[in-house]
C-alpha cells in the first residue's frame, strides 16, 4: 500500500475533518496546576456525549482461549474512513471516560472509533480463561489483522493510555520492520514503558491512593474470575495483598510464566523493544505525573528513534491534561492531540509524503 496508490482513495478525503484547535502546545485548566490536581479532576469528572452514536459490539478472537470485546463507532462505509482503535489503562474498559471522549472526537472527525477491552475487562470476564498484562500485544495484534485482512480497512492507528499506551508501544516495536502498510501511527499518553519504575512510584505514601484504588479492582476482578473459572485462581489468601506489586506476583506474572512481578515488569516494558518502532509515534506525558516518572522518556533508545516524538509537558497529571474549555473544545487536550496526529498522518498520506519521522 503505498503513498502514491492511497492519494485518490475516496476515505482520505472523508477521514480529513480539520479540527479547529491546535494541540501542538498545552496550556493546563489554571485550577489544575498540580499532577494530583488534575489526576484526581480527570478521574472523578462526569462527562456526556451526546453527539456520540450507540457503540456496536464487535468480538476478536485473540488466542484460542480468549476472546476480547470492542465497542464500535462504525461511519457509514467503514471502509472509506480511517480507523482508530484505543487501548485503556489497567482496570479501565472501553466505556472509561477517555475512552468515549476519543471515540467522540476521533468519530466527529470522520474516522471509525474501536474501543477495545483488555481480556476480562468491561464486564468480559467469562470471554478468557487468562488474565491481561501490561505488554500483551499479541491482542491488539490480532484484533489489527482481523481489521485490515477481513474488513478490508485501508489505515489503522493506535493509541493507548497508561498501560494500554504501554501495550500500544510493545505492538509497534514487536511489529518492527514488519509493521503492516495499513498501521500509520501509534500514541501513547503517560504510558508506562518502564513499568518497574512506574510500580515504584506508585507505592510512594503520595500515591496511595491510586494504588488503593488499582488493588481494590484488582481484587474485585479476580474473585469474579474465580467464581466463573472455578480452580483456575486460588484466591485463598486474596485478603493479604494490599499493593499492586504483590498482586503482580501472586497472580499476573505465574500466570503468564514469568518468574515474579519483577521478571514481568523488565520484559513486559515497552521500553525494551522502543528502538525496534518504525511507525510515527508519539508518546505525551507530562512532568508532574504522580507515578509515571518522565525521565523515563529522556531513554537513549527512545531519543535516538527517528520515528519517535516525545511531547513531555510542565503539567498534565496522569492522563488528565485538562485545558480551558473553548468553544467546540470540551478541555480534554490529549483527546485531541491524538485526533489530530492521526490527521497528520492522513495529510501526509494525501501529499504522497512517506511518514518518517513526526514534527512535535
Amino acid at each position: 500500500m503505498a503513498s502514491g496508490q492511497l492519494r485518490h482513495q475516496p476515505w482520505l478525503l472523508t477521514s480529513c475533518v480539520v479540527t479547529a484547535v491546535s494541540t501542538h502546545s498545552y496550556s493546563p485548566h489554571p485550577l489544575l496546576r498540580g499532577g494530583h490536581r488534575m489526576t484526581l479532576f480527570t478521574w472523578g469528572h462526569v462527562r456526556h456525549f451526546p453527539r456520540l452514536p450507540h457503540p456496536v459490539r464487535r468480538y476478536f478472537d485473540v488466542a484460542a482461549d480468549a476472546r476480547v470485546m470492542a465497542h464500535c463507532y462504525w461511519q457509514p462505509i467503514p471502509r472509506h474512513h480511517a480507523t482508530l482503535i484505543g487501548l485503556h489503562g489497567l482496570e479501565g474498559s472501553s466505556q472509561a471516560h477517555y475512552m468515549r471522549g476519543l471515540a467522540d472526537k476521533a468519530y466527529a472527525a470522520g474516522m471509525n472509533a474501536v474501543m477495545l477491552n483488555q481480556r476480562n475487562c468491561g464486564g468480559t470476564e467469562s470471554l478468557s480463561a487468562g488474565l491481561y498484562h501490561s505488554g500483551l500485544s499479541a491482542d491488539p495484534r490480532a484484533v489489527v489483522a482481523e481489521l485490515t485482512e477481513l474488513d478490508r480497512l485501508p489505515v489503522i492507528a493506535v493509541a493507548g493510555y497508561s498501560l494500554g499506551g504501554n501495550v500500544g508501544l510493545r505492538l509497534a516495536g514487536d511489529y518492527g520492520a514488519e509493521t503492516p502498510p495499513q498501521l500509520q501511527t501509534v500514541i501513547a499518553v503517560s504510558p508506562t514503558m518502564d513499568l518497574g519504575l512506574c510500580v515504584e512510584a506508585l507505592e510512594r505514601r503520595s500515591n496511595r491512593i491510586y494504588e488503593w484504588n488499582f488493588v481494590r479492582n484488582l481484587k474485585r476482578r479476580i474473585r469474579r474470575k474465580s467464581r466463573i473459572w472455578p480452580g483456575q485462581f486460588d484466591i485463598r489468601r486474596l485478603h493479604t495483598i494490599r499493593t499492586v506489586r504483590a498482586f503482580d506476583d501472586r497472580f499476573t506474572a505465574p500466570h503468564h510464566g514469568f518468574r515474579d512481578a519483577n521478571d514481568y515488569y523488565y520484559r513486559a516494558s515497552s521500553l525494551r523493544t522502543i528502538s525496534q518502532v518504525r511507525v510515527p509515534t508519539l508518546i505525551l506525558s507530562a512532568a508532574d505525573d504522580p507515578f509515571v516518572p518522565s525521565e523515563q522518556f529522556e531513554d537513549p533508545r527512545i531519543v535516538s528513534n527517528k520515528y519517535v516524538t516525545v511531547q513531555t509537558t510542565r503539567y498534565g497529571g496522569h492522563c488528565g491534561f485538562y485545558a480551558p474549555e473553548t468553544r467546540g473544545f470540551d478541555g480534554y487536550w490529549a483527546e485531541q492531540r491524538i485526533v489530530d496526529m492521526v490527521q497528520e498522518q492522513l495529510a501526509l498520506m494525501v501529499r504522497g509524503t512517506p511518514p518518517n519521522a513526526l514534527s512535535p
